[in-house]
C-alpha cells in the first residue's frame, strides 16, 4: 500500500489558535517531516475557502499556492489536492499552474479534481451554484481540456461550458516527457468523488486515481460501479488506482483513543462550535474505519486493501500541534503495510 499525509491548512479548523504568522512555519514542518520519511509517498491539502463544518474567519490558506510553496521546501514526496474543485479556476488556467508547479517540483504533482459541493463558498466567492449535472459536465469537459494540453501543448474545445481554441501549455509538465518513466498522459490525474452514473463514468474513462467512499461497505459498492463503467467503455479496470481518505485517530489504548476524541472535541469548542455540533465532530471521527490501537488500524487496512483499496490518505486533526499520533502511525502502521520494495523502485525510476 501506499500512504498520503493531509498537512493542516486551516480548513477543518486545524490551526485555530496559533498565529497566523506561525502557519507556515507549521505546514512547512509537516511537510518536511513527510519529505524525510519514505513510507509518506504524498502529501495532500483541500481546495477550500471557508472552513467547515461552518464558515468562519479562521483561516484557510489556498491550495495551488501551497502547491508551489511545497514543491520548493520538499524534494521526494508527491503533492497533491483532495481535491481541487474544478469551477474555481478556467480549465486552461489550472492546466497552466499545475505543469508550472510541476515544474518546480521536477516532476511530482499529483491533479487531484472533482465537481465541487460547498455551496456557502460558491456563492461567497461569486461563482453561483450551478446544478449538479452542470458542475459534473464541467468537470468532463475540464479533464479534456487538462490531457490535450498536457500531452500535446495547446487545447481546442467547443464544450458546453468551455470554449478553448489553441490555448498553449510550454512547457509541458515534467511528468510525461523528461521524468523517467512516467506515464506519457501527463500529471497523474485523480478524478474524486462517488457519483454513481456521471462521476465514476469519467473516472472510468481519464482517471489514473480514484478516490471515494473509503468504508468497507461503501469501497466494495462504489469500486463494483467502477467496474462497470470500464467494462462498458473498454478501459481496463486493473489500470485504475483506487484510493480513499481517512480520519486516523490512534492510540496506545483505548484510553488514548479516548483523549484525542476529548481533544478534538475542545478543539472545535475553540473555534467557536456550539457544544451540540463540537459532539456531532466527534462522532464522526470516532465512527471512521482508522480508529483505535495500531494493531486494529493494520488490520482495518489489510481488509481494504484485500477489496482493491491501494492508497490511503490520512488525516490526523491534531497535527499541527502534536505530532506523536503521527509519530505511532510512522512506527507501528507504515511498516506493516506500506511495500518498501516498490518504493525504491519507483525512485530509481525518478517516479517519485
Amino acid at each position: 500500500m501506499k500512504f498520503g499525509l493531509f498537512v493542516p491548512q486551516g480548513w477543518r479548523m486545524d490551526l485555530v489558535g496559533i498565529d497566523p504568522a506561525q502557519h507556515w512555519g507549521v505546514m512547512a514542518g509537516l511537510a518536511r517531516r513527510a519529505d524525510a520519511n519514505e513510507d509518506w509517498s504524498s502529501i495532500w491539502v483541500y481546495d477550500h475557502f471557508h472552513t467547515v463544518p461552518e464558515p468562519s474567519e479562521e483561516a484557510t490558506h489556498e491550495a495551488w499556492t501551497l502547491m508551489a510553496a511545497f514543491a520548493a521546501v520538499t524534494g521526494r514526496v508527491r503533492l497533491g489536492q483532495m481535491c481541487t474543485c474544478m469551477s474555481y479556476r478556467e480549465p486552461t488556467y489550472l492546466a497552466k499552474v499545475a505543469a508550472t508547479v510541476d515544474a518546480i517540483s521536477e516532476g511530482r504533482v499529483e491533479m487531484g479534481i472533482g465537481a465541487g459541493w460547498y455551496e456557502h463558498e460558491w456563492r461567497a466567492y461569486g461563482y453561483g451554484f450551478p446544478r449538479a449535472g452542470e458542475r459534473i459536465k464541467r468537470l468532463e469537459e475540464g479533464v479534456e481540456i487538462f490531457r490535450q494540453m498536457w500531452t500535446t501543448g495547446t487545447a481546442t474545445l467547443d464544450g458546453e461550458h468551455y470554449q478553448v481554441d489553441g490555448a498553449l501549455c510550454r512547457p509541458l509538465p515534467l511528468q510525461g516527457t523528461t521524468v523517467p518513466g512516467s506515464k506519457t498522459n501527463g500529471i497523474p490525474m485523480w478524478i474524486a468523488g462517488g457519483g454513481e452514473k456521471k462521476t465514476l463514468r469519467i473516472a472510468a474513462q481519464h482517471a489514473d486515481y480514484t478516490n471515494f467512499d473509503g468504508s468497507p461497505e461503501g469501497f466494495a459498492h462504489k469500486s463494483e460501479v467502477l467496474e462497470g463503467h470500464c467494462r462498458d467503455l473498454g478501459r481496463d479496470f486493473g489500470e485504475i488506482v483506487r484510493s480513499a481518505n481517512y480520519n486516523v485517530v490512534i492510540g496506545r489504548d483505548e484510553r488514548e483513543v479516548q483523549n484525542r476524541l476529548d481533544w478534538i472535541r475542545e478543539q472545535y469548542l475553540r473555534a467557536g462550535l456550539t457544544p451540540e455540533k463540537a459532539d456531532d465532530q466527534v462522532k464522526a471521527a470516532a465512527s471512521g474505519p482508522a480508529v483505535g490501537t495500531p494493531e486494529q488500524i493494520v488490520e482495518t487496512f489489510r481488509a481494504l486493501q484485500a477489496q482493491g483499496m491501494t492508497y490511503a490518505i490520512t488525516y490526523f486533526a491534531e497535527a499541527a500541534y502534536d505530532t506523536s499520533g503521527i509519530a505511532l502511525f510512522e512506527s507501528e502502521v507504515l511498516p506493516e503495510l506500506v511495500d518498501r520494495e516498490e518504493h525504491g523502485h519507483l525512485w530509481h525510476l525518478g517516479r517519485r
